[in-house]
């Protein structure tokens, strides 16, 4: 039982030391830690801005450039085609080089003309290039990016029914 005992110690004391290591809370790299949470905050703003259909809110998260314009353009049109839009967006990868920051995202959404709509539901993938350090900004995109949603919409129905 005592051979059992002292072969077993150096696991136990292995365990101990993990454990005591693994309970630490302060992150490895705080300054990389503190940008990531900024990364993800900037994201979550530009879904909750769309989602809410707060024009000036989303537009203070962009950079000008003639990308962004158009995209700017479009969403002011899904603010105008759509009365409800709920919007899901999920973080994939985050890339940073610097300044420049590329965040692919996963999305999925419903976009409703009105109340009685049953929506339109659409997902997809694609990326964010954000950019800054402390104040992040939407500078561009690629792929699959859910603003703009109105042209992908089928055309309202005409009012009053078939003549």
């Amino acid at each position: 039982m005592r051979r059992f005992v002292f072969r077993l110690l150096p696991s136990v004391f292995c365990l101990l030391l993990l454990a005591l290591g693994c309970a630490t809370k302060e992150p490895r790299y705080p300054a990389d830690h503190a940008r990531f949470e900024r990364i993800d905050v900037a994201v979550e703003n530009l879904r909750k801005a769309y989602a809410e259909r707060d024009l000036s809110a989303f537009q203070t998260l962009l950079l000008p450039s003639d990308q962004i314009d158009r995209m700017e353009l479009d969403v002011e049109k899904d603010f105008d085609a759509f009365a409800e839009i709920t919007l899901d967006l999920s973080i994939e990868r985050i890339f940073i080089e610097g300044e420049t920051i590329d965040v692919y995202v996963h999305w999925q959404g419903l976009w409703k003309r009105d109340a009685a709509d049953t929506g339109q539901r659409e997902r997809g993938h694609g990326m964010l290039r954000l950019q800054g350090v402390h104040s992040i900004l939407l500078q561009g995109f690629e792929g699959d990016v859910p603003f703009g949603m109105f042209r992908r919409a089928p055309a309202e129905p005409p009012k009053g029914g078939p003549s």
